[in-house]
């Protein structure tokens, strides 16, 4: 039995203690939040321990693993302190704002072999796994190009800020949103060489970008493009897709299906065939042991047990794979930075009617 503990208890923390709490291998210890209202409904109705001093809880309480979901700024110092203490680490995403500290706390969690994990949910996706292993094995031939894309309702007017929305808090809409797509690029792809064309733009939030575009460049010629936006309200909630173009084919997947053209016959996977197909994630997910929000947010915690049981830290999303999604953020904000508005130099031209003149109702306008 996994003895564990979930610090952070805002929408995703509360999310994560009740699937944990249903698993069957968890034993949930003790939580941590500053809010004492959530701790005192929680200790009322569960009966777990609760405390508002993550290092106390730490002090008093034995345990193997700790999720860790609080805002990002804390995740650093919370991180390796639970480290320090040889404890398994689940951290939501993003990882660290800081490269070098995500860095350091990779490296100390592979030095003590303890297994490490980020909460990029959408590698449990069913769709998404189904694109990874047809990559993998070479269905649409060698990958050219990439479409990255996610969409939400996030931020719709002009409003007071919240950690989210800001930079040094939780990184805005790159850190918060665009991290997703570009995870699963770095999972398909790899890490990219360069970037370029970034841009960063406020539609309406005063401390952080509400829409993230940029291009991914690779050594071999491969393209990836991430277009995000949180301040979408045509998509009613989070919605993130990619499009990969091949020598031989293409695939579109997002969270409900998986979409495949094959060109020729070449390496056809078995239950594929050549032209459209089409997978969905109905058939491609495994049944979790409990249900909330989404099957994969189950399954990536169950992955994370299953991981401290053989303990295997080859987690395939681990500390590591955070540090290069959080690079890529860092490179797309130094290629925004450096590059500035620059008009055209190119007078506009002139309206209709100022110089020549024309016929307005039949009558003729003269300047």
């Amino acid at each position: 039995m996994v003895r564990l503990g979930v610090v952070g208890l805002g929408k995703m923390g509360l999310s994560h203690y009740a699937m944990i709490n249903a698993h069957p291998d968890v034993k949930v210890e003790a939580i941590c939040d500053s809010t004492g209202y959530v701790l005192d409904v929680l200790s009322k109705y569960t009966g777990v321990r609760t405390y508002t001093d993550f290092d106390v809880m730490l002090r008093d309480i034995e345990l193997d693993a700790i999720i860790i979901a609080t805002p990002s700024r804390s995740h650093g110092r919370m991180v390796e302190a639970a480290l320090n203490e040889n404890l398994h680490v689940f951290c939501e995403k993003p990882f660290c704002l800081d490269i070098a500290e995500g860095e350091k706390l990779a490296r100390i969690a592979t030095e003590k072999t303890l297994v490490n994990q980020v909460g990029y949910h959408n590698r449990f996706v069913g769709a998404f796994q189904e694109v990874k292993r047809l990559l993998d094995a070479e269905a649409i031939g060698t990958v050219t190009h990439v479409l990255a894309e996610a969409y939400g309702p996030v931020v719709l007017k002009p409003k007071g800020s919240t950690w989210r929305t800001q930079r040094t808090e939780g990184g805005g809409c790159l850190y918060d949103y665009a991290a997703h797509p570009i995870n699963l690029v770095n999972w398909f792809l790899g890490a990219p060489q360069n970037v370029g064309g970034s841009v960063l733009n406020k539609i309406f939030s005063r401390d952080t970008e509400d829409e993230v575009f940029s291009t991914l460049y690779y050594d071999d010629g491969k393209s990836a493009q991430i277009s995000v936006n949180w301040s979408d309200e045509s998509y009613r909630k989070m919605t993130t897709k990619v499009t990969l173009w091949g020598t031989r084919g293409r695939i579109y997947a997002d969270r409900q299906e998986c979409q495949v053209y094959i060109r020729d016959d070449l390496a056809v996977p078995a239950g594929y065939q050549r032209g459209w197909n089409v997978r969905y994630t109905t058939d491609l997910t495994e049944a979790v042991w409990f249900y909330l929000r989404g099957e994969e947010y189950s399954a990536q915690l169950d992955y994370f047990v299953r991981c401290i049981e053989a303990r295997a830290n080859d987690n395939v999303n681990s500390f590591e794979e955070a540090v290069m999604t959080d690079r890529v953020m860092a490179m797309m904000i130094a290629d925004a930075e450096r590059r500035p508005p620059v008009t055209s130099g190119i007078a506009p031209r002139q309206a209709p009617g100022k110089k020549f003149g024309l016929l307005f109702g039949g009558r003729k306008a003269v300047s």
